[in-house]
């Protein structure tokens, strides 16, 4: 018999290859469903098996995406799918883990969870779907929710600062950081795709709409009539501009701040040209806070996509090394070693 390192080919699918048999549970309207869509819609041109594929989710609406998989998944607890997806990815390279978070399950109890998968460039794809409210506790105020915000559990307006995603995920220097939104399934199908073929931690923050507790959050931003003025597209290697026409841009100020200028006015040599590799975040920072709140000109794309060693090739190396230099490891003889007592 003759072995090969040969690939074994991927079956070709289709989306309904990849949609379960659940009935998809999620209030009419939800802007959960066109993401939804998007996922199994992109999963068959991935090229990667149902049976390599893991979906994990914490709590709250996002949370039930695992049940319309056809894959491998687990709904587990609250803000613990990164700590659950670390084990898995580090054990199970073999795999590919998706995390499904909101902006409560990941930023609120999850949130220590989220920035250390982050830091540790676990192999991982995580995608927070962020309304900026709390949808299935019934509309209490979230991390994200912004100040002054009237909700069942602030109703004389919160008194926080939100989190900003992305400006999260890039000082827990995440190696690939976007954003897209639930109006756009092109955009939000390429984000996804250039997400899942980083090596290393990847996060999408996406705008998705609550119509039941929050509708209309992000209408002035992702409205179709308000796109081309309000989102700032960002393209690799191209000078960042927007508007129907391209008319307005965005500059570097000398102090390192980020500014939108009339393209007319400065022309469109002195533009900002997007580098998403650039290894220094502070570029990406600032572009994460060129928007006070989806009122503004928002930057929308990839962010940050740099490349640093991943979490559990390195972890298999030391423990491959390790092994190597000290033979099989005695357990009892681990336990007594170093500083230990004898008590009683």
């Amino acid at each position: 018999m003759t072995v090969t390192n040969e690939p074994v080919p991927v079956p070709l699918t289709t989306r309904k290859d990849w949609s379960s048999d659940q009935e998809v549970r999620w209030c009419p309207g939800c802007g959960d469903y066109s993401i939804l869509a998007a996922v199994q819609m992109l999963m068959p041109e991935l090229n990667v098996p149902l049976e390599s594929t893991v979906f994990l989710s914490g709590i709250g609406c996002a949370a039930r995406f695992p049940y319309y998989m056809n894959t491998y998944g687990m709904h587990s607890i609250h803000g613990r799918a990164p700590a659950i997806a670390t084990g898995l990815a580090t054990t199970r390279p073999d795999l590919d883990v998706w995390v499904v978070t909101g902006d409560g399950d990941a930023l609120s109890i999850g949130g220590n969870h989220l920035i250390h998968a982050l830091r540790r460039n676990v192999n991982i794809t995580i995608l927070l779907f962020n309304n900026q409210i709390y949808g299935l506790t019934k509309g209490q105020y979230s991390p994200t929710s912004e100040v002054a915000k009237v909700t069942k559990s602030t109703p004389f307006g919160s008194l926080e600062q939100p989190f900003n995603p992305l400006s999260l995920a890039i000082g827990a220097e995440a190696t690939f950081v976007a954003r897209t939104h639930d109006m756009d399934r092109k955009h939000m199908m390429e984000t996804f795709r250039r997400a899942h073929a980083h090596r290393g931690a990847s996060f999408v923050e996406i705008y998705q709409n609550c119509n039941v507790f929050n509708d209309g959050a992000f209408e002035q931003i992702t409205g179709k009539e308000n796109r081309s003025n309000m989102l700032v597209p960002l393209t690799h290697g191209e000078p960042i501009r927007f508007g129907e026409d391209g008319e307005r841009g965005l500059v570097l100020r000398p102090d390192g701040t980020v500014e939108i200028v009339d393209v007319a006015s400065v022309g469109v040599e002195n533009l900002l040209v997007h580098d998403e590799h650039r290894d220094n975040p502070g570029l990406a920072f600032q572009l994460s806070h060129l928007a006070r709140g989806p009122f503004e000109p928002t930057p929308i794309g990839v962010f940050r996509d740099v490349e640093r060693p991943e979490y559990g090739e390195q972890m298999a190396e030391q423990i491959e090394a390790a092994t190597e230099r000290r033979g099989v490891g005695d357990f009892a003889k681990l336990l007594r070693s170093g500083s230990t007592w004898t008590v009683g």
